[in-house]
């Protein structure tokens, strides 16, 4: 289900992108700064329960995340720097969106079997929460302690991008329906948590591997 696989069909679009936004005259690392100022707006409206409005400033700031990339390379700009500067920023724009949702009046999630079983909300958010920064954590964890070498810890059902589309849908839902947000972050709380799971799977088997190798 991941998407970065098929993110090399977009290189035409981020290049022009790139070459559009790379005439404001601003820096790669600025557009990355400027990408928190509509998660800030976001924010604020999942307070205001305008959910309408917040998909709007949600989707500006998963654009924005993808012009400062394409102005890098268009420049010729692309260093560690900006790169950690991404990986920062993008945590802090979930962050916000999720405060938001913590905020914003939300009904119990139902699972249905025989009849319908409320779950807090809370809850299933800080749990979302939780497996979201485990997904992250798990894959720089496994570089760290140098189970894996060169290429980053990729695979479970769900990475980041994945999981901002599925929420993003949720948010835009919810200006029709709340519930239906409540029900997509219990399916988030769920497989989130499942693609961190499935990481550490992958960093042990990795990890064994090499310990193996090396003992031969």
């Amino acid at each position: 289900m991941t998407l970065y696989r098929r993110r090399e069909r977009f290189g035409g679009v981020s290049v022009k992108i790139g070459i559009i936004f790379s005439k404001a005259g601003i820096s790669p690392n600025q557009w990355t700064i400027i990408s928190l100022l509509p998660a800030f707006i976001a924010l604020y409206y999942l307070v205001q329960e305008n959910f309408l409005a917040a998909a709007f400033f949600f989707l500006v700031s998963a654009f924005l995340d993808m012009v400062d990339g394409a102005v890098a390379r268009v420049m010729g700009r692309v260093s560690n720097l900006g790169a950690y500067l991404d990986t920062v920023v993008d945590r802090y724009v979930e962050f916000l969106i999720i405060l938001g949702l913590l905020f914003a009046n939300l009904p119990p999630a139902y699972i249905y079997v025989t009849s319908g079983y409320p779950i807090p909300i809370a809850p299933l958010i800080l749990l979302y929460l939780f497996g979201g920064m485990a997904t992250t954590y798990v894959k720089a964890a496994a570089k760290e302690k140098g189970l894996i070498e060169g290429s980053e810890l990729k695979g479970g059902l769900l990475e980041r991008a994945e999981r901002l589309i599925i929420l993003f849908i949720g948010i835009l839902l919810a200006s029709v329906s709340p519930p239906a947000l409540s029900f997509i972050i219990l399916i988030l709380a769920i497989l989130t948590n499942i693609s961190a799971l499935q990481r550490i799977w992958i960093a042990v088997r990795l990890g064994r591997g090499k310990y193996e190798y090396s003992n031969k």
